[in-house]
């Protein structure tokens, strides 16, 4: 499969989602939701200030675009590098500090989410063996990518033989940062040591071809350019809502 052939295409349906059709031939669905209409924009984050009513009316509208998942799996997020492995599906699954999760099991649909950060979609295409990453600066500096890697290959999945799509999120050109995040990343500041732009997709993929992976392709969209089409907490100031990026073997 060529590098180029992955990127996210617009759904129909009443749920904003944008998926990876390409990957629909080895048996899984992988994409991410949109922001909707701006009159009602589809926002999944847990912790907004949407009423509770709406917020759920959302959540089992986005459920109900799956069948054949009776389970959906998604974690409070804390920008670390702990993954969780899911075996049997069973309802909707919320755990605590957990940034990443992974199955082989059909049916079970993982899901992180996102407003800027990447979403790593990493799968086993023979063994049907998922994973799906949150990964901030923080997350990628502490090391999920090679964790969700270990914990597949700990499964029996070759590095060599997995997939790897960084999702929609920030781009270079839309995200600032501090001399402190170059340095945890371990590149080089920018000139005068201050403030620069980074590329954190770019950074995953080297990661993951450092880590042995030679299949690795990342979004064309900017979460922060494409506001139009998904939320940015950075373009917003704060303001915006949450994606779900989501992943899953299909029955």
């Amino acid at each position: 499969m060529s590098e180029a052939s992955c990127s996210e295409v617009p759904q129909p349906g009443a749920v904003p989602r944008f998926e990876l059709e390409a990957w629909r031939q080895f048996g899984i669905v992988a994409g991410i939701t949109g922001r909707g209409g701006a009159a009602a924009p589809f926002d999944l984050g847990l912790w907004s200030q949407t009423p509770v009513t709406a917020a759920m009316s959302r959540w089992r509208s986005f459920r109900a675009s799956f069948p054949g998942f009776a389970s959906c799996v998604l974690g409070i997020q804390v920008h670390g590098a702990r993954i969780a492995w899911h075996g049997e599906p069973g309802g909707w699954l919320l755990l605590e500090g957990i940034d990443g999760h992974a199955t082989d099991r059909p049916g079970v649909l993982l899901a992180v989410t996102v407003a800027d950060c990447v979403p790593i979609y990493l799968i086993d295409p023979t063994a049907r063996r998922v994973a799906l990453l949150h990964a901030g600066w923080r997350g990628t500096a502490g090391g999920i990518l090679r964790a969700g890697v270990d914990l597949l290959a700990g499964r029996g999945s070759a590095a060599n033989k997995l997939l790897m799509h960084c999702g929609v999120a920030i781009c270079g050109k839309c995200y600032e940062v501090g001399p402190e995040v170059f340095q945890a990343l371990d590149l080089p500041r920018p000139a005068g040591g201050g403030r620069g732009w980074l590329d954190l997709r770019s950074v995953l993929e080297r990661q993951a071809r450092a880590l042995g992976l030679s299949q690795v392709s990342s979004s064309d969209f900017c979460s922060a350019h494409d506001a139009a089409e998904f939320f940015s907490h950075r373009a917003s100031r704060g303001d915006d809502g949450r994606m779900v990026a989501y992943l899953g073997v299909l029955p």
